[in-house]
């Protein structure tokens, strides 16, 4: 009876205690956010990550009545932004906007002063897009079989730029050099516009970038789009063809977006960030408007987005074997 009597307390005890965590992590699910949340972006201003973070942040302070301030952090290919993000306190007050360049870094930059799935953690992806390959006007060339015969007949004699080591648009210049059988320079920036200019300018005379961004100044007739990137035309650009389809089969190439948080930051402040999340990038207004950019709204849940990037920082690790990318190029 008494050992009996004991283990009733205990249970009581024990779901009292159960019972208080719950009421607290929902509390907390329900005041979050009771301040402004930071939400930093690790690449120069204007490129699609600082874009889509202003046009979410935006969204979540009109949901979540706290503001969402953006902060533009890059440098040394999102490292120096990512590390103030890792180093922030784990109260869902500070959060990362990210892409692959971060799942391509696990692998392309040994040396970091982070470990991305060791001290972050999966909030949320955002949306994903093809990219577009383009040129100067004044380089001859008119598709991807002319760039091929070109680039063949001048190794080393063309460049492309990039918003930085390590970005979706490195690594589609180097996947694109090993698929293609040719030598094209890397020549890396500190952000996607400074990195737009040098192609619009002529200094350098290629690059693959985000169609989001660069569709608009390809239809100007400032750069000279010669293929898509994705599996598929885009509905943005279809006269446009494939890279696959133009002479490199297999070739495909997009960038996607995605929150994540400090480890340690509280589950139900994860859990309600990917709810609104989830339903701002699923509103029938946000997918008409990115639809028309180029843009697919992607929706997961913590679970599922840990276990893509886990995928992606795979994947990535096998292309920057076969492709031979370092750091310094």
């Amino acid at each position: 009876m008494k050992h009996s009597s004991v283990l009733r307390k205990s249970i009581a005890v024990f779901g009292c205690a159960a019972a208080c965590v719950v009421h607290a992590s929902s509390a907390l699910a329900q005041t979050y956010p009771a301040k402004p949340v930071r939400i930093v972006v690790p690449f120069g201003a204007g490129g699609p990550a600082d874009i889509f973070a202003r046009f979410l942040g935006a969204r979540l302070q009109d949901t979540l009545g706290q503001p969402f301030v953006i902060e533009d952090r890059p440098g040394a290919g999102s490292i120096i932004g990512t590390d103030i993000v890792a180093k922030a306190p784990p109260d869902g007050y500070t959060l990362l906007m990210m892409s692959n360049t971060h799942t391509v870094n696990e692998s392309l930059v040994p040396k970091r002063p982070f470990t991305l799935m060791k001290d972050f953690v999966a909030v949320a992806p955002v949306n994903s897009s093809d990219l577009l390959m383009v040129v100067h006007p004044s380089l001859p060339v008119h598709n991807v079989k002319e760039l091929v015969q070109l680039a063949k007949s001048k190794p080393r004699g063309l460049n492309y730029a990039s918003s930085g080591t390590g970005t979706p648009y490195h690594m589609a210049g180097e996947l694109f050099k090993a698929m293609a059988g040719v030598d094209i320079v890397h020549v890396p920036h500190k952000g996607s516009g400074e990195a737009r200019t040098s192609v619009m300018s002529g200094q350098v005379e290629m690059m693959t970038d985000a169609i989001t961004t660069m569709a608009p100044i390809a239809k100007s007739g400032k750069v000279r789009a010669i293929a898509t990137t994705g599996s598929k035309r885009s509905n943005t650009m279809p006269e446009v063809p494939t890279v696959s389809e133009s002479g490199v089969k297999g070739y495909e190439a997009t960038i996607w977006l995605g929150i994540m948080a400090p480890t340690g930051t509280p589950k139900p402040v994860i859990d309600r960030l990917n709810s609104e999340i989830t339903k701002i990038v699923n509103r029938p207004d946000v997918r008409k408007t990115w639809q028309e950019q180029g843009a697919i709204p992607m929706s997961m849940s913590p679970g599922e987005f840990e276990r893509y990037l886990n995928a992606d920082i795979a994947k990535w690790a096998k292309v920057v074997k076969i492709s031979g990318a370092r750091p310094d190029q």
